[in-house]
């Protein structure tokens, strides 16, 4: 070895890659004899197909380690600009407190769990958001609520989407939208209009009598530059109109104000940025949506309820599931797969610690603050436009605007401009005396402003709130909301709902098409740096220079991994990026003059959400047959294409399959569609068996979405958040998504996704990190691991269980199906009561009935080592051999490991143990839960009596107890 050389490795030493990929030399080689291989390139030879091999990650740099690449993103992060911002606009700097930044924000136990789809092994997650949900419905006033959105423009659009499917008799296509609103709420519920065939009308509210129909209208409460009308008058005439009101609340003057519920709205919206989450230049955040009792099962989302488990015990679950999109498909209330609930739960613990009495404080400080402002503002000589508001101004300033605005930045402060003459002041939680003092030295100028003691007792005078619009009765009056105020109470219960769950400092999370991943420390590190997390998304360019350029060397990495010409950041969501790339297909073919094209093909083994999206976009959703081996029937798809010709708009395919297995004829497929001029959406929820190996935008794809929260590291987040970028080819990138009020350099009429420009961005510096980290080689490597990972499993399994489908060479992509119904036929053994068993060996199970009902996917990603892959196989083993034991009658139908899973603490000391299988069998059935041992806090959930009995708000605590 040269000295360059050795010097070389001594420096790359401490590499992320070996921390990040499981299996060592020594594992790499035992799994590859297992599967009779000589070396992984052997295995990726027989896997991938050789007429789509490209390594466009060639480009990208060497791998840098952890300390490297921290180093140069404080460099990055440094380039950004922290001022006072008092933009508004929906979103407003906050304290985290830090009891909760640290034990959850900062806690794989947190961030890294995944959707509560399991909830025997979710009750922590499902307690938060419970606790959310309770939150939300005391301070809105309606009936019932979700478990969270993604933002507060697509909760107005979902609400508007809402409002027409459960106002059948009413034929109108038009929605009224309040000129008040937040601009970005109007472009956003403008695009999703557009495709639903709807009419946006725009205007000043008090115009909604003038209207001769309408199916719903949104108000904005307080208006977006700060004004409290009396709303109740205007709901009651969208009512008489037959109309659904919906009303975008800022959730912390709904601490002081009355609740819109109790105005008669229909639906409530908002954001829960304010409460305790950072503003991150616009995300992730988590959204409410309220509404009332009688359209529950139209509502978009998740609904969090109280059901019972098996012993009577009170256990939570994911209520009414069958709404959701991955039954519905087209037919679904919504897309939306990703909920926000790590930031759901954020909020809600915020509100739990500062309890009635800390937020109404806050929320009353702010107030009186932004009182003092004003008097002091029009004590200078200025005019105050809003007569009554909560923690916004709109003054009047003429043709000082500018003047004031450059004074303000050079002082360090943001404001929002206002037409062509006023300014808005929006205050917040970090707002001090000593800010308003600034502010009022940038409006007097050259004047002396009036001292702040006299203005305070000027302000305590002032009733700038309609009684009539005051809450009667203190907010947040739950007992869950006084019993956490101490850090110590707080932290214990942090703990304690954490230790109800699986995630993936527990165990491997196998879920297949999932792709729970390590989130390495470092990767999130810079997330909850103020660099990162303070910034408002409407911030002046010159402050945000740190963003932009790690927005552009993000999109050349992915641009590198997928073969793609240009990369949108904004959809924050996979399926936000589904809908994003088939509206920009859609443009296209606009701006051809091809509007006629609005089929979409979708094979049958498509995700859930592929569907939801193209009934979104506009388009007719038509389903293309697989063939018995899992693959796209191309005889079936040949026929599609001749029958729909020239309307076909979009395939929308995932690669590899849903099915777990690498088709041959996917470029094949990729020539049918282009031949009658069509285009190729490729599914990017498996790019973990594709980066450094094939890009889906060499091989035939013209969009993609990317789920960060899978390929690239983005923590699940127990549901939430996701980022879905976008990746398009050359002649797709100039309908990519714009925004009303920061420049993307894409046309407006392209329209807006997601509420923020840049999606939830203050995540985006994770997948940085991991692809720097990796480099061109630890890039490559990962998806080999996967896939060996994958095999591995598959061929461990493969004398126990069937393996559904395979490739033409006998091996699965990086995940497999094993198929359970010749069991099921043979003991009565379903899937689901497998996935209960497995929570007995501490692992969470993997997906279940899909894509293909009777099996479970399995996903082991390159993250775990061959000692937790074989862990998690010793104990499906052991499973399938009690599963004999119930087929040779050994172990009655009715009562065995199975059926009765799972096990809880309750069951191994009940006195009255009646089970033909000993206490140990139940909760020890392998040597190594003897060392370690997760428990299940509640038995087997009833699911149909939760939905017969829907309740989503907190029981009282004794409750629980009993």
């Amino acid at each position: 070895m040269s000295k360059t050389a050795r010097l070389k490795e001594l420096i790359n030493s401490e590499e992320f890659i070996g921390r990040h990929i499981g299996p060592d030399e020594s594992q790499t080689q035992s799994m590859l004899a297992s599967l009779q291989l000589e070396s992984i390139d052997q295995l990726i030879g027989k896997t991938i197909p050789q007429g789509i091999r490209s390594e466009t990650t060639q480009t990208l740099e060497d791998a840098k380690n952890e300390h490297q690449a921290l180093q140069e993103i404080r460099a990055i992060a440094s380039k950004n600009k922290i001022y006072k911002s008092y933009i508004g606009m929906g979103y407003h700097d906050t304290h985290v407190p830090p009891v909760i930044l640290r034990n959850v924000l900062e806690n794989p136990g947190w961030y890294t769990a995944y959707t509560p789809y399991q909830p025997e092994v979710a009750q922590g997650r499902l307690e938060g958001l419970l606790n959310f949900q309770q939150m939300i419905i005391e301070l809105t006033g309606m009936d019932l609520t979700n478990a969270s959105m993604l933002d507060e423009a697509t909760a107005a659009a979902e609400a508007m989407a809402m409002a027409k499917r459960v106002s059948r008799k009413n034929k109108s296509e038009n929605f009224f939208v309040d000129a008040n609103c937040h601009p970005q709420t109007i472009a956003v519920i403008k695009t999703r209009a557009e495709h639903f065939g709807f009419n946006i009308i725009v205007d000043q509210i008090e115009q909604i009598a003038e209207q001769e129909s309408i199916f719903g209208a949104l108000i904005q409460y307080p208006s977006s530059t700060g004004a409290i009308e009396d709303i109740e008058p205007l709901i009651k005439t969208i009512k008489q109109k037959q109309a659904l009101a919906i009303v975008a609340a800022d959730i912390m003057s709904l601490v002081l104000l009355t609740a819109p519920g109790k105005l008669g709205a229909d639906i409530v919206v908002g954001s829960n940025q304010r409460f305790g989450v950072p503003m991150g230049f616009g995300g992730p955040h988590a959204a409410f949506f309220a509404f009332k009792d009688a359209y529950k099962r139209a509502t978009p989302g998740r609904i969090i309820g109280v059901s019972k488990d098996t012993r009577g015990k009170t256990a939570l679950r994911m209520a009414m599931q069958t709404r959701e999109q991955h039954i519905r498909r087209e037919k679904a209330n919504s897309n939306i797969c990703t909920s926000q609930v790590l930031l759901a739960l954020m909020s809600a613990f915020y509100a739990m610690y500062h309890g009635s009495e800390g937020i109404t404080r806050i929320a009353n400080r702010i107030h009186e603050f932004t009182k003092i402002l004003a008097q002091g503002i029009i004590q200078l000589g200025y005019q105050q436009n809003n007569e009554h508001y909560f923690d916004t101004l709109c003054i009047e300033v003429g043709d000082q605007q500018k003047t004031l605005y450059e004074r303000a930045l050079a002082h360090q402060i943001n404001m929002r401009l206002v037409g062509d003459s006023a300014i808005s002041l929006s205050l917040h939680e970090c707002t001090t005396l000593e800010d308003i003092a600034v502010l009022l030295e940038v409006f007097a100028g050259d004047k002396t402003p009036i001292e702040l003691d006299a203005l305070y007792e000027q302000a305590e005078q002032l009733k700038v709130i309609p009684e009539a619009l005051l809450r009667k009765e203190p907010a947040l009056q739950h007992e869950i909301f006084s019993k956490y105020q101490s850090e110590t109470d707080m932290m214990r219960y942090l703990h304690r709902l954490e230790a109800r769950d699986i995630a993936l400092n527990h165990a491997m999370i196998p879920l297949g098409s999932c792709t729970m991943k390590l989130n390495a420390t470092a990767e999130m590190v810079p997330v909850t740096w103020p660099e990162f997390g303070k910034i408002h998304p409407y911030a002046p360019q010159d402050q945000t220079e740190g963003y932009r350029e790690l927005f552009s060397q993000l999109e050349e990495m992915l641009k590198a991994c997928t073969g793609y010409d240009a990369i949108s950041l904004q959809p924050n969501a996979g399926s936000q990026g589904e809908y994003a790339g088939l509206v920009a297909i859609k443009k296209y073919f606009e701006h051809k003059g091809q509007s006629h094209r609005n089929i979409c093909l979708i094979p049958a083994s498509a995700h859930g959400t592929n569907p939801a999206s193209a009934q979104m976009a506009g388009m007719k959703v038509v389903v293309s047959a697989c063939d018995e081996h899992g693959n796209v029937d191309i005889n079936d798809l040949k026929d599609k294409i001749e029958q729909h010709g020239e309307n076909i708009a979009a395939l929308m395919v995932t690669y590899p399959s849903t099915h777990g297995v690498f088709e041959e004829d996917i470029q094949a497929i990729c020539e049918l569609v282009h031949s009658v001029g069509a285009q190729v959406y490729i599914d990017g929820a498996n790019m973990n068996a594709l980066v450094g190996l094939a890009a889906p935008g060499k091989f035939g794809g013209d969009v993609s979405h990317l789920n960060l929260h899978k390929t690239f590291c983005i923590p699940h987040g127990g549901g939430g958040p996701g980022m879905g970028p976008i990746g398009v080819k050359s002649h797709l990138a100039a309908f990519l998504p714009s925004h009303p009020l920061v420049e993307t350099g894409n046309d407006s009429s392209n329209g807006t996704i997601s509420a923020a420009p840049w999606g939830s961005a203050s995540i985006l510096p994770i997948s940085w990190m991991y692809i720097n980290m990796m480099g061109r080689e630890g890039m490559k490597q990962a998806t080999e691991y996967a896939i060996l990972n994958a095999n591995y499993i598959a061929k461990r399994l493969a004398d126990h269980y069937s393996i559904l489908y395979q490739g033409k060479n006998g091996f699965v992509a990086h995940e497999c199906l094993i198929d359970l119904r010749p069991l099921k036929e043979s003991s009565g053994i379903s899937e689901e009561d497998i996935a209960k068993r497995l929570m007995d060996f501490g692992f969470h199970a993997p997906t279940m009935s899909f894509p293909v009902a009777g099996t479970l996917m399995i996903e082991p990603t390159e993250s775990e080592s061959k000692i937790e892959l074989d862990r998690f196989c010793d104990a499906m083993i052991k499973i399938r051999s009690e599963i004999q034991a119930v087929e040779s009658g050994t172990y009655p139908a009715d009562n065995n490991p199975l059926v009765n899973a799972p096990h809880t603490l309750d069951d191994v000391l009940d006195g009255n143990w009646q089970r033909p299988y000993s206490r140990e069998e139940a909760s020890q059935p392998l040597a190594y839960l003897k060392e370690h041992k997760v428990w299940p806090s509640v038995n087997r959930i009833d699911n149909v009596y939760g939905d017969r009995h829907l309740i989503c708000s907190c029981p009282s605590l004794e409750s629980y107890i009993d």
